[in-house]
């Protein structure tokens, strides 16, 4: 279930259900992606997603129990690769894959985009690289 929220209602929304928050405004890069997002959405062993902006978000889970888990795992994983990026002068983050027992999440920047694709550890990430760069 999805449903739109306000920037500051956001934050309860995001413990009770998935939710969509938009702002007016949105660019075209963001709903470009997002277009792109809700057809991977679709595919075998894709979990979920969430797509975050500097003033948007959309997180996309089939129950309301992942949510804030992957949130948080999601905003570890981008911030800690910043921070790598910074300590090593590797620049700037373009996808990280992170794969654990039974699931693998695939991270990238895109302009001033964050996304966070989950997956079943079988599901095929590569594909979901090229689909989301077109």
């Amino acid at each position: 279930m999805q449903q739109k929220t306000s920037a500051n209602a956001a934050g309860t929304a995001l413990t009770n259900q998935v939710s969509v928050t938009t702002i007016d405004g949105e660019s075209s890069a963001f709903a470009s992606l997002s277009a792109s997002l809700a057809e991977i959405r679709k595919l075998k062993g894709v979990i979920g997603y969430i797509l975050r902006s500097n003033t948007s978000a959309i997180l996309d889970f089939t129950g309301p129990d992942e949510i804030t888990e992957n949130a948080i795992l999601s905003s570890q994983i981008h911030d800690s690769c910043q921070e790598i990026g910074k300590q090593f002068n590797l620049g700037e983050m373009e996808s990280v894959l992170v794969e654990g027992e039974n699931v693998k999440v695939l991270c990238m920047s895109i302009g001033e985009n964050n996304i966070s694709v989950f997956m079943e550890k079988s599901a095929t990430h590569s594909w979901i690289i090229k689909r989301i760069l077109m």
